[in-house]
């Protein structure tokens, strides 16, 4: 049985691990199969490709956050080529996205709760590749404002309208296919913390994934049931999609674990994913 986790995060995004801390962990965990998914961000592509042994089978991905006609979507993006100029000219556009973003809601903090952050903690935020809500609740649970990052961005950050400032998803969907990548809708029932689709729903929302140019769908993942992953894979091979699946790790700032491809942490054997490309 080969192990494989083809969704994680590192702190290059909003993971808490370093690279060399998940290489350890990817290591020691004897996973054979991964692929390092930040998002909206390809810097730690080089480093974790250079430092794995080779015996373990690395694939370079991308998770865009974008919204594709109306649908709020995380698009993975595997097999990229991480130094493609319009991969690159789209992360830098969402850095700036993000930027205002995080503005926005620095504003927020301080208007609604009187909450102003410092010049250290301002530094830092500043200094992330792809700075998102995750980084403003560890300020908040650093200084004792919250038992973790979850309870931080419910109460303090969730009533803070930012406006979009995701990708457009089927301008990130063509540009993962123009670094030569393959584009897959992460969670697509519904990701961390978010209510499920039922049937109509997802249906609905899958025609228009796939007029968007949708390949693949992340059918194996944390967060669902047996029924829900039987459910998508069978969409899946209903329209010819690739099946692929990751537990959306993220270290200390989510309670997923390491490989957790189901709610019940079975093991799955890779043999389960149905992308030639890439297994």
């Amino acid at each position: 049985m080969a192990r494989f986790d083809l969704h994680l995060h590192s702190n290059c995004s909003d993971g808490s691990d370093t690279i060399q801390e998940l290489v350890q962990k990817i290591i020691n965990n004897h996973l054979e199969i991964v692929a390092l998914t930040d998002h909206d961000t390809v810097t730690g592509i080089s480093e974790i490709r250079n430092s794995l042994p080779d015996n373990i089978k690395f694939i370079p991905g991308v998770e865009l956050t974008s919204k594709a006609r109306g649908i709020k979507c995380h698009i993975l993006g595997y097999n990229i080529d991480e130094n493609n100029s319009a991969l690159l000219d789209l992360i830098e556009k969402g850095k700036l996205l993000r930027r205002k973003k995080l503005e926005t809601r620095i504003n927020f903090l301080k208007e609604k709760w009187n909450i102003e952050l410092n010049q250290e903690e301002l530094k830092w935020l500043y200094a992330r590749n792809s700075v998102v809500k995750t980084h403003v609740a560890n300020i908040l649970v650093n200084r004792g404002l919250a038992e973790n990052t979850v309870e931080a961005m419910k109460k303090y950050l969730d009533g803070c309208k930012t406006g979009n400032t995701r990708f457009d998803g089927e301008e990130a969907i063509n540009t993962i296919k123009l670094a030569g990548g393959i584009p897959v809708w992460a969670h697509p029932l519904g990701g961390e913390g978010e209510e499920h689709l039922n049937k109509d729903e997802f249906l609905s929302r899958l025609k228009i994934m796939i007029d968007c140019g949708i390949q693949g769908l992340e059918c194996y993942y944390s967060r669902y049931s047996d029924k829900e992953i039987s459910f998508l894979k069978n969409c899946a091979n209903n329209n010819g999609l690739f099946i692929t699946g990751g537990s959306d790790y993220h270290g200390g700032n989510k309670t997923v674990a390491w490989g957790q491809l189901n709610t019940d942490n079975k093991p799955v054997d890779s043999k389960e994913l149905n992308i030639p490309p890439l297994i």
